[in-house]
C-alpha cells in the first residue's frame, strides 16, 4: 500500500513547485503599485478606470521606463508591446453604455487601456477587447476596438500615477494621466438625452411602471430635454387615465398643457386650466399664475392670483404674487399696493426680498 506514495524525486519537485506557486497566487498581499479605482458618472452613465499607481521614486519616465513608441519587452506574446497605462495587470476602463472617445464611437463593455507615447507630446491611447491580460506582453492589435491620438500637456511633478476626472459637465468628462511631469488627457462623452430616455422606455415596462409618478417624471423629462413630444404626451395620459396606476392630479393636468404649449397647441391647453384650478392647492395656483403670465395671459393670471390671496389672506407669498402680476402688467399703482401688503405680513426672507426689489424697481423707498 506504501507504494502508492512512492514518487520520483524530480516528480515530488514538481509537486511542491506546483503547491508552492498556487499557495502564492491565493494570497493578498500587499504590492508596491498600489491598485487604484477612479469612477466618474456622465448623465447616467457610469466610466470606472481600475489601474495600479508607480512612483516616480526618482527614476527617468518618458523615454526610458516608458520607451516611446511600440517596445518588444522580451516577453510574452506580443512581438510590439504600448505602455499598459500603469503597472502591474492591465488597467482597466468600463463604461456603462455606448460612448464617444475624442469624437470616435465605442461600444459599452470593458477595455485594457493601453497607451503608445511619443516623443513629440503626442500619444495614441488604445482600448484593446481583451481586458484580463497581465499588462502589455500579450497585447494583439487585431484586439483594437478603438485607437485615438491625444495631446500630452506638462504639469507639476506627481509622484505617484494618478488617473483623474478632471474636466466634467453635463455630456461629458475628461480622464487624465497624471505622472511625473506629464498629463494624458482623454474625453469621454456620451448621449445623455438618448441614454436617459432609452433607459426610461425599459424601465417603464418594469416594476417602475407600476407607478403614476414614473409615467409622469417621464414625461417631464422628454419635455424639458428634446424627446418626442408624442411620446411624452402618451407617457403623461397614461398618468391620468385609462391604466391601473392612473390617478389624475393638477401635477399631471399642468404637464400636460405643458407638453400642449410645447406642440404649439396653446389653446388646448388654456382650455384645461378650470379645471387644473380646481385641483390646485395654494402653491400650485400660484404657479399656474405665474404660467399664465409668462404666456402672456395677463387677466386669466390675475383672476387666479387674487382668487389665492381670497382663499389665503394672511400669507405674504401670495400678496407678494398678485403684486408681482401687477407690475409685469405696467398696473404700478396696484402693484405698489400688493407688495405693501405683503410686507406687513411677516414675510419669510425670500419673499421679502422680491417684495422690497420690487418696490425698489418700481421707484419706492423702503
Amino acid at each position: 500500500m506504501n507504494q502508492l506514495y512512492q514518487k520520483s524525486p524530480a516528480i515530488l519537485l514538481l509537486a511542491m513547485l506546483l503547491f508552492s506557486v498556487n499557495g502564492t497566487a491565493q494570497l493578498d498581499l500587499p504590492r508596491g503599485s498600489q491598485m487604484a479605482k477612479v469612477s466618474q458618472r456622465i448623465g447616467i452613465t457610469d466610466v470606472t478606470i481600475v489601474y495600479s499607481r508607480p512612483s516616480v521614486n526618482e527614476r527617468e519616465i518618458w523615454g526610458n521606463l516608458v520607451p516611446y513608441g511600440m517596445n518588444n519587452l522580451g516577453f510574452g506574446t506580443a512581438a510590439e508591446s504600448p505602455w499598459r497605462a500603469g503597472a502591474n495587470e492591465n488597467t482597466v476602463i468600463k463604461f456603462s453604455d455606448d460612448v464617444t472617445v475624442e469624437g470616435q464611437p465605442l461600444k459599452a463593455g470593458k477595455y485594457g487601456l493601453h497607451m503608445i507615447i511619443h516623443e513629440d507630446d503626442k500619444a495614441t491611447i488604445i482600448f484593446s477587447r481583451n481586458n484580463s491580460a497581465w499588462g502589455s506582453y500579450f497585447y494583439d492589435p487585431a484586439e483594437d476596438a478603438l485607437r485615438v491620438d491625444v495631446s500630452t500637456t506638462e504639469i507639476p511633478h506627481t509622484e505617484l500615477l494618478t488617473f483623474l476626472f478632471d474636466e466634467v459637465d453635463a455630456t461629458s468628462a475628461t480622464a487624465s494621466l497624471y505622472w511625473e511631469k506629464k498629463r494624458i488627457p482623454v474625453k469621454v462623452e456620451a448621449a445623455v438625452n438618448d441614454i436617459v430616455l432609452a433607459d426610461i422606455r425599459q424601465k417603464l415596462q418594469d416594476s417602475p411602471g407600476f407607478s403614476r409618478q414614473t409615467w409622469e417624471r417621464a414625461a417631464a423629462f422628454a419635455m424639458n430635454n428634446g424627446g418626442d413630444l408624442t411620446e411624452a404626451m402618451g407617457w403623461v395620459d397614461n398618468a391620468i387615465s385609462g391604466q391601473f396606476y392612473s390617478e389624475k392630479s393638477f401635477t399631471n393636468l399642468n404637464l400636460k398643457s405643458q407638453i400642449l404649449v410645447k406642440m404649439g397647441k396653446k389653446e388646448e391647453a388654456l382650455a384645461m386650466v378650470e379645471e387644473m384650478a380646481d385641483m390646485a392647492n395654494m402653491n400650485q395656483l400660484n404657479n399656474l399664475g405665474y404660467q399664465l403670465l409668462n404666456m402672456g395671459e395677463h387677466d386669466k393670471a390675475l383672476k387666479y392670483f387674487k382668487l389665492n390671496t381670497k382663499n389665503n389672506p394672511t400669507n405674504a407669498n401670495v400678496w407678494d404674487s398678485l403684486g408681482e402680476a401687477y407690475k409685469t402688467m405696467g398696473d404700478r399703482k396696484n402693484a405698489i399696493k400688493n407688495l405693501r401688503k405683503s410686507m406687513t405680513l411677516d414675510p419669510p426672507p425670500g419673499v421679502k426680498a422680491n417684495s422690497v426689489k420690487l418696490l425698489k424697481e418700481l421707484g419706492e423707498e423702503v
